[in-house]
């Protein structure tokens, strides 16, 4: 009978110590970490210059605004092959967007969440059109003049610059831009 008290008074003890141990680990890790997520934000952030910043919010919203217009495509395109491209467009920015947020995340760079105000209008310049006139009007400024600033835009960041996860997505982005350009000038014709 004693040694039953003993061990129930021995459980109890050892069961308040581990609550209040478990809780001080907890408080010391959430006061920890709230300790470094604002110094790792801001580290973060004060590590891209003003022109890296640039470039992935530049990346981003390239991404967006194909996106965007491919999405009209899918089901204003007359033509199969508008739309195939369309879709291709879809896939390929979306994962280039995807690339473009996690560095931004990282690197605590606020990113554009919707097409800008050029590519709004020309949406709504696009849903006015429809059958051949769209494919065209589509191709020839989402396809050709779209991929031609941007690639123009990559090329000339990639020598400015410094970050080298930033110089990474423009050195990954380049070459998609350039096969998304070439069938787009093909089809153009």
């Amino acid at each position: 009978m004693q040694n039953s008290k003993t061990l129930k008074g021995l459980l109890a003890v050892s069961a308040v110590v581990a609550m209040f141990s478990t809780a001080g680990v907890q408080a010391q890790t959430a006061t920890s970490g709230a300790q470094n997520a604002p110094a790792g934000q801001a580290g973060a952030n004060t590590t891209l210059s003003a022109g890296d910043e640039k470039a992935v919010k530049d990346m981003a919203q390239a991404n967006i605004n194909e996106i965007a217009a491919a999405k009209m495509a899918l089901t204003k395109a007359q033509s199969s092959e508008t739309k195939a491209f369309a879709q291709k467009m879809i896939a390929d920015h979306g994962d280039a967007l995807t690339k473009v947020k996690t560095v931004a995340e990282q690197k605590g760079v606020t990113l554009p969440t919707e097409p800008d105000a050029k590519h709004k209008a020309m949406a709504a310049k696009l849903a006015a059109k429809s059958g051949d006139a769209f494919d065209k009007m589509y191709m020839e400024n989402a396809g050709i003049k779209d991929h031609k600033m941007v690639l123009s835009t990559l090329q000339s960041d990639a020598t400015k610059i410094k970050d080298p996860d930033v110089k990474a997505l423009a050195d990954a982005h380049t070459p998609v831009v350039e096969q998304h350009l070439k069938p787009a000038q093909h089809m153009a014709m």
